[in-house]
């Protein structure tokens, strides 16, 4: 396997939703992503082994970059350019947090998408056409 980096995994988690809520946002993308990305060999999931031989597999060797949006258009907008881009991406709205997993795919389908709050967007693919996209957003604090 080539030792050079060309894929990254980015998330970019809208600053105004709770804490709590986005890191369980973050989980849900991040497990949606590992899940559906068509081509596993590419986010290079490896085993790490400690001193003593214990392994703590299904690390990647790529980075995981998180961002910050200052709202709900920033991502909209930047799930927009995915759509164009055909990059993969998985994001979370404010429809998945109500009830049951049914009433939350309910609420979904009946809300049109311009009324989705995003709490999140998470994607992979290579670097160089993803710093184009998040170029906008800064680090998150």
């Amino acid at each position: 396997m080539n030792d050079e980096l060309t894929h990254k995994f980015v998330a970019v988690l809208n600053k105004k939703i709770p804490i709590g809520n986005l890191m369980n946002a973050l989980g849900h993308m991040a497990a949606g992503l590992a899940g559906s990305y068509p081509n596993k060999e590419e986010m290079r999931f490896d085993s790490y082994f400690d001193k003593d031989g214990g392994d703590h597999n299904s690390i990647s060797d790529n980075p995981f970059i998180i961002l910050s949006a200052d709202n709900s258009n920033q991502i909209r907008n930047l799930r927009n350019q995915l759509i164009n881009s055909g990059i993969h991406f998985v994001d979370f709205t404010s429809t998945m947090t109500v009830g049951t997993y049914k009433e939350q795919q309910e609420k979904t389908k009946q809300t049109p998408e311009l009324e989705l709050e995003y709490y999140g967007i998470c994607f992979f693919g290579l670097k160089e056409v993803l710093n184009g996209l998040t170029k906008k957003f800064s680090l998150w604090r």
